[in-house]
């Protein structure tokens, strides 16, 4: 057996820096990973997946060159070099990480797949068979989650891509079939038309992006028709089989009608993004007493600790917001606690985030359907990205710009930015909310001129109640 002061299992953005900082502060640590250091966010999510959009919007740039008066002739999609780029930054962050954990006295990286043979006992199966046994009084739980699988009929019999393996291939696709209306699946429709590719999304539910606004998620649906995607809204897949020429069938209809309306999609490829399962099933977490909830995420409270005292969960593993910037303010949290006697907790975080199509949308707080369902006393601005100069002047006017605001306290409660760099102006909201801001400070500030900044004056301005 072999003891230390803390073990983590899973090597995401929230274990990675705890295990530096704990034995920082003079414990013995061991981080155990299962098969790449970084976690989803550098080596399958975030850091590839970014790449790729980035070469995809220079690839409708391109296309786009005469609107810009500049001519380009035909453009043509090299996916191999997309690949090669993709791959090369993804080596280069796994590297750095690997690097400053092997620098880091007191951590010992132990490559291995973990599983619980006690309350606080794990078992370590290294690639070559090997096997160790290490034993902590904290535990810290960072395994993640991966794409999950949808009980369709014939599903399993045909190939399928998911978000990993679709940024692997070496060809553009013909026909790339999607299900799935989320982020996932929204980022890698629009990056592969922008490819090349013809794109159909089936979507389950009404609207794209269900947790958004019905105006903001239809403004979304817009810039993806013009884009050129087919998009099947309120449709669910009833069975899927193979075709000739290794296609792919899927059997559509609209949803609630039973067997009336079928129709057949064929397409060359299927990417199936329709949510993720988290990284627990494997870890033999009976032995601990840690229960998980029915789709197996491990609940943790506002101190990210689980019912077992000791034992801990961060990031994507515990349901919730699966981001990896709040992964690493989960290890914040734990670490301003365990080593600095702190009081942090989850309680009250705002959880901003983007989605990463063009243009993205950056969103923040609540949306105006939450804060009506709340019973707030509200007013909300809007208005189009079409009335911002600077949007005009990159001929990048598509979207709209949304705020929530607190009738009474005049502190914004949210905001929805589609628009070019939406994100980036989301942050803006965000920093305003976290100082408490009345929306008048931003209607009133003075702005560089031209900037996207700069809307934020008129946003407000279009303020209604």
């Amino acid at each position: 057996m072999e003891r230390y002061d803390a073990i983590l299992i899973g090597s995401g953005q929230g274990a990675n820096p705890l295990a530096t900082s704990l034995a920082g502060a003079g414990w013995k640590v061991a981080l155990v990973e299962r098969e790449h250091v970084g976690g989803t966010c550098i080596n399958e999510g975030c850091t590839p997946s970014k790449t790729m959009v980035a070469s995809a919007r220079v690839a409708y740039l391109a296309r786009r060159g005469a609107d810009y008066g500049v001519r380009t002739g035909p453009v043509s999609v090299d996916l191999t070099r997309v690949r090669e780029r993709k791959r090369a930054i993804v080596d280069s962050f796994r590297g750095g990480s690997e690097r400053r954990l092997e620098r880091a006295t007191g951590v010992n990286l132990i490559m291995g797949a973990a599983r619980f043979t006690g309350p606080k006992v794990v078992e370590v199966r290294a690639p070559d068979g090997a096997l160790r046994r290490l034993s902590a009084e904290h535990v810290f739980l960072n395994t993640g989650a991966r794409p999950a699988r949808p009980p369709i009929p014939g599903l399993d019999g045909i190939p399928t891509l998911d978000s990993t393996t679709i940024m692997e291939l070496g060809t553009v696709p013909e026909h790339l079939l999607v299900l799935g209306g989320g982020c996932v699946g929204l980022e890698f429709g629009q990056m592969f038309r922008r490819f090349g590719s013809r794109v159909t999304i089936v979507q389950r539910s009404g609207q794209l992006l269900t947790r958004e606004d019905a105006d903001v998620a239809g403004a979304v649906a817009d810039v993806l028709r013009q884009d050129g995607i087919e998009l099947a809204l309120e449709t669910e897949a009833v069975r899927a089989a193979p075709a000739d020429g290794g296609r792919v069938c899927l059997v559509v209809r609209p949803r609630g009608q039973g067997d009336g309306g079928e129709r057949i999609l064929s397409g060359s490829h299927l990417l199936v993004a329709s949510g993720r399962t988290p990284n627990t099933d494997g870890l033999n977490l009976e032995a601990t007493g840690v229960k998980t909830d029915e789709q197996g995420f491990i609940p943790a409270g506002e101190g990210l600790e689980t019912a077992v005292p000791g034992i801990y969960a961060l990031g994507d593993v515990k349901g919730g917001p699966a981001f990896t910037h709040i992964s690493y303010d989960d290890y914040r949290i734990v670490e301003a606690n365990l080593l600095h006697g702190g009081q942090s907790s989850t309680a009250g975080r705002l959880v901003p985030y983007t989605v990463f199509i063009d243009p993205q949308l950056g969103r923040v707080g609540l949306t105006e359907s939450e804060a009506r369902r709340q019973g707030r006393g509200i007013k909300v601005a809007r208005m189009p990205m079409s009335a911002v100069a600077r949007a005009l002047e990159m001929d990048e006017p598509r979207g709209l710009m949304k705020a929530v605001v607190d009738a009474a306290s005049e502190e914004i409660l949210g905001a929805a930015v589609l628009g070019i760099e939406g994100g980036e102006l989301m942050s803006m909201f965000q920093i305003a909310m976290m100082g408490h801001l009345p929306y008048t400070a931003l209607r009133d500030a003075v702005f560089a001129h031209p900037t996207l900044a700069e809307s934020l004056n008129n946003l407000f301005a279009t303020l209604e109640g």
